[in-house]
């Protein structure tokens, strides 16, 4: 009888067979993942995160979407019903970083005992209004990362928060150009 390791709440061997799957068959590691935004009033709007494809394949294994709102500040015309759009982003880099370091760590054989990350970005909303700026995006974000190990060096845990920036989706997504292809219906 074997016993399945579980580090981090990570299943270690399960990590392992998918990184395996990965390098055995590209398409594995492939996803479209799907999120839609339904418009209510002022700056208030409801989201919704259901069913994505993997693999060529439709993955049916959410029993129901994930349900989200957002809106403004006051101050941003809004009545403060959900986050902003800007501030779900810092928040996805959060998300982002703390399940690739608690992934990699379990992999690595590093147990952690706490892990949390405080992440600001400073915007200017001249653009966004119309009127002149220098974009209408972050011009920069900070992050904080906060570990604690009993059983790993400052230097892995520093290396493997490195390791983390360089392979997180969210922050590549953030850092670098992607297409962004829009198109509207008029009905």
């Amino acid at each position: 009888m074997t016993t399945t390791a579980i580090r981090n709440g990570i299943n270690v061997e399960q990590l392992l067979q998918t990184i395996d799957a990965v390098k055995d068959d590209e398409a594995v590691g492939t996803f479209t993942f799907r999120a839609s935004s339904n418009w209510k009033e002022g700056t208030y709007n409801q989201g919704e995160i259901g069913d994505f494809t993997h693999a060529g394949q439709e993955d049916t294994s959410r029993g129901a979407p994930f349900r989200t709102h957002g809106d403004e500040p006051p101050v941003l015309l809004g009545s403060n019903r959900g986050p902003n759009a800007v501030e779900l982003v810092l928040q996805a880099l959060g998300f982002c970083y703390a399940v690739g370091y608690v992934a990699n760590a379990a992999a690595r054989g590093i147990d952690i005992e706490q892990m949390e990350y405080e992440v600001e970005g400073d915007l200017d909303v001249h653009r966004f209004l119309g009127l002149d700026g220098e974009r209408a995006g972050f011009t920069e974000i900070r992050v904080k990362g906060t570990v604690k190990s009993p059983n790993a060096t400052r230097e892995q845990l520093t290396e493997l928060c490195r390791y983390v920036q360089d392979t997180s989706p969210v922050r590549d997504i953030i850092a670098n150009p992607v297409p962004v292809k829009t198109s509207l219906q008029v009905i």
